[in-house]
């Protein structure tokens, strides 16, 4: 894809063109707060603000290698983006410290392919501290798993588990007006 460039103004113009941005459709909407993980919980924001949400394991068979799960991820975030009509925004849910090793490991892997796809394909993602989100949902930074799943049925939805209460959640938290920062 060619970007546009722009001249620089008048006799003063030195150096090469200022290159533009490629635009943004604006028939982009879509918003999409993942949990990541084996299990990842998402929750999506459709164009009309309706919302959708689930669990999904990227788990490898017995005969697969571990580079399976993100090779999955990735055209799982593709298949979400087509059926969506595109994606606006993707918020995730940043963690600082893990239980283990290996759930440091697969978390920096599915970290790695999110944010390379996002780059990829020009479409915006941040990252949303843990006791960020736990706050804004139960007014406690350090809430249990259950006091996320409580704060979400309160408000009207039925997480299967925590991986997706905390999606939702977070999507709440991305689409409200102040951003979840008021």
């Amino acid at each position: 894809m060619a970007l546009a460039t722009l001249p620089m103004p008048g006799a003063h113009a030195s150096g090469p063109p200022i290159a533009l941005p490629p635009s943004i459709s604006l028939a982009h909407h879509a918003v999409l707060a993942l949990d990541l993980g084996t299990t990842t919980g998402w929750a999506l924001q459709s164009r009309d603000g309706g919302i959708t949400s689930g669990t999904i394991t990227f788990k490898p068979t017995r005969f697969e290698g571990g580079g399976m799960r993100f090779l999955r991820f990735r055209g799982w975030l593709a298949e979400v983006a087509a059926l969506s009509g595109g994606m606006a925004r993707i918020v995730f849910e940043e963690v600082r410290a893990h239980a283990g090793t290996d759930a440091a490991h697969i978390y920096g892997g599915f970290l790695g392919v999110l944010t390379a796809w996002c780059e990829e394909h020009g479409v915006p993602y941040e990252g949303v501290p843990v006791g960020t989100i736990k706050r804004y949902a139960t007014g406690k930074g350090n809430a249990d798993k259950a006091a996320m799943i409580a704060a979400m049925r309160a408000r009207g939805f039925a997480p299967a588990d925590d991986n997706e209460a905390d999606a939702i959640a977070l999507l709440l938290w991305a689409t409200e007006p102040t951003g979840g920062r008021a």
